[in-house]
């Protein structure tokens, strides 16, 4: 049995990691014409991994961290798909939109609410700059079970979608009611069955622990009703309480939230009930069955982490589209404007609405490929890194590998000439076993109001 409270200690402000540098780091002098010359030299032999944000919900879920638009005015939306348009207009003077696409995703606030009309228009504009969509392409959408019908599954499916995720978080109501989420377990199999009706090829699930009033118990139960429901993958996140930066979580009573050790035990106890039911945890979060490309992924060391997550689709260029929208290249990443206002005025101006990024210097690159190694793959090749980046790595990461002591010591991970590799235990603590090797850690290190914590 692990003593958990003897791990509490590693509970501290720490990166998810969807990038590095992370998004901390983008700034204001990472200029407008730095980026369009970033996305007009891409290399046209790589694929293209598309993101698009439909930023509009109805109400708040407090636990939510993502940047929304709240309305139910018809008008609004309306408008942003014509700022949409226009936008695909611009970015395709900058572009060559004819390069293979191998991934597209639809994220939010609530994809699905935007009318089966609505998703229609979108998709065929998008399909109409993009023609080059290759055959097992991954198209996915995520989706509130509450806000989801049968004609936009049906315009989803007859546009090649063939992922879906759906939002649980949790099945207790009283958790529901705390986070002003209330969605019964019929409203999502509904949902789900859906789904599968059209040949959905992957039906997920995102839950969340670390939400108030959750226990142990509680969890227990959410789990065994969400296995009922046979997806192919499940998301666990480890809830990410900064009210400081979302509003909606000052809501939330703070002394209702489990402690680090309850977590802790929620999580290890979500990782043994699901290995038992058949799926494989895949990176930090993420649990797949064992036919599952993830799972596959993992197996040969090529999984991938970026801001939509862990996928396969690696050595492609993001391009994000839409209000606060994060597009990454090769050595850059790049951020739409978060406030509409902005976003619209740039549009306006015939330009894209980048606001702010970064442009990766040697180090980073280094430094991104130990980390994204670490965050994906739980271990890390140390010979197949040297011949990759021509660099001694003991030498070159001598203060990290001092930090990596406590961890070595503790049987969190093992640590020799030719890897580093975590223990089961260590991959709950994997953003910590990271952290060691971001350069930026130290400038944000006094600060609790930077990061979520790590447990």
């Amino acid at each position: 049995m692990l003593d958990f409270a003897k791990f509490t200690k590693y509970s501290k402000p720490g990166p998810r990691y969807t990038s590095y540098p992370t998004a901390l780091e983008f700034k204001d002098d990472f200029k407008y014409d730095e980026y369009i010359n970033k996305l007009e030299f891409q290399d046209s032999k790589r694929p293209l991994s598309l993101y698009f944000h439909l930023p509009f919900c109805k109400n708040a879920c407090y636990f939510c961290g993502c940047n929304v638009v709240f309305t139910s005015k018809e008008d609004k939306m309306v408008r942003y798909i014509d700022y949409l348009k226009r936008e695909l207009k611009i970015l395709s003077q900058h572009l060559d939109m004819k390069r293979k696409v191998i991934q597209m995703h639809f994220g939010g606030g609530t994809p699905t609410f935007f009318s089966a009309v609505q998703l229609d228009e979108i998709i065929s504009e998008i399909k109409s700059y993009f023609p080059n969509f290759v055959k097992d392409a991954e198209i996915s959408c995520e989706i509130d079970p509450r806000h989801i019908n049968e004609a936009q599954m049906k315009v989803m499916a007859s546009h090649g979608f063939n992922r879906v995720s759906f939002g649980i978080q949790d099945f207790n109501e009283k958790v529901q009611i705390a986070v002003h989420r209330v969605q019964p377990y019929n409203v999502t199999k509904d949902a789900m069955d859906l789904a599968r009706k059209y040949n959905m090829h992957s039906v997920n699930v995102d839950l969340i622990y670390g939400l108030p009033f959750q226990t142990l118990e509680t969890f227990k139960e959410t789990l065994s009703l969400a296995l009922t429901l046979n997806p192919d993958r499940f998301a666990v996140f480890n809830y990410a309480h900064v009210p400081w930066l979302k509003k909606t979580m000052r809501k939330i009573d703070e002394t209702t939230l489990p402690r680090p050790d309850e977590k802790l035990q929620i999580m290890q106890y979500t990782i043994d009930f699901l290995t038992k039911n058949g799926y494989k945890m895949i990176g930090m979060d993420h649990f797949a069955k064992p036919e599952d490309e993830l799972f596959k992924a993992i197996e040969k060391g090529e999984l991938h982490r970026n801001f939509q997550g862990y996928t396969t689709k690696g050595g492609a260029d993001l391009i994000g589209v839409g209000l606060t929208s994060i597009g990454e290249g090769v050595d850059y990443y790049a951020q739409n404007f978060k406030d509409m206002p902005s976003y619209e005025a740039a549009i306006d101006a015939q330009k894209l609405p980048f606001e702010r990024g970064v442009s990766l210097n040697e180090d980073d690159m280094i430094r991104q490929y130990v980390i994204m190694e670490l965050m994906s793959n739980f271990k890390l090749d140390i010979q197949r890194f040297e011949k990759l980046y021509n660099v001694n790595f003991k030498e070159y990461f001598a203060d990290a590998i001092e930090a990596l002591k406590p961890f070595v010591d503790e049987g969190l991970i093992t640590l020799s000439d030719k890897k580093i590799e975590c223990s089961q235990t260590g991959t709950l603590l994997i953003r910590n076993i990271a952290m060691p090797f971001d350069a930026y850690m130290k400038q944000h290190a006094s600060s609790n109001k930077t990061f979520s914590k790590t447990v």
